[in-house]
């Protein structure tokens, strides 16, 4: 598995989230100051979703002060469908009901506990059957003011 994961700055978190997901034998590919490269939270975003909407990655991981601004630019890719989770539950919500493609968080408020239990959360949850219906109907809404 390859995921995309970027920052707007590298901080312990963003560290310790690397070494997690290394542990796990996933192959990064690392944007913005976690790549050493000094850009701002909306092009990390679009960078890292546009590696996972083009298939380039099959995931991605997003960080900003509050996760919300690297969630709503990485929202504005088509195609993706970020979720900013601050616990496990939410994160395996919104794999199993949403098929979220970039989880977001926050650098202020996750901790490396917290932030250890919402990966392993998401990397143990995929969409459920019944829910991809659902995840077509939000696919139709993008598609129709995407033209």
């Amino acid at each position: 598995m390859k995921i995309a994961i970027g920052s707007d700055e590298r901080t312990h978190l963003t560290d310790f989230v690397i070494e997690e997901l290394e542990k796990k034998g996933i192959e990064l590919e690392l944007y913005g100051p976690l790549a050493g490269d000094t850009i701002q939270w909306a092009e990390v975003a679009q960078n890292v979703a546009e590696r996972v909407a083009n298939g380039k990655c099959e995931q991605g991981i997003l960080f900003c002060w509050t996760g919300t601004g690297v969630s709503m630019a990485a929202n504005k890719v088509p195609g993706i469908r970020a979720a900013l989770c601050a616990d496990a539950e939410t994160a395996r919500g919104a794999r199993k009901w949403n098929d979220a493609n970039i989880l977001a968080m926050s650098l202020r408020l996750t901790s490396p506990i917290i932030a250890k239990e919402i990966i392993d959360a998401w990397f143990g949850a995929s969409l459920e059957k019944e829910e991809a219906p659902n995840v077509e109907k939000v696919k139709a809404i993008e598609e129709k003011y995407n033209r």
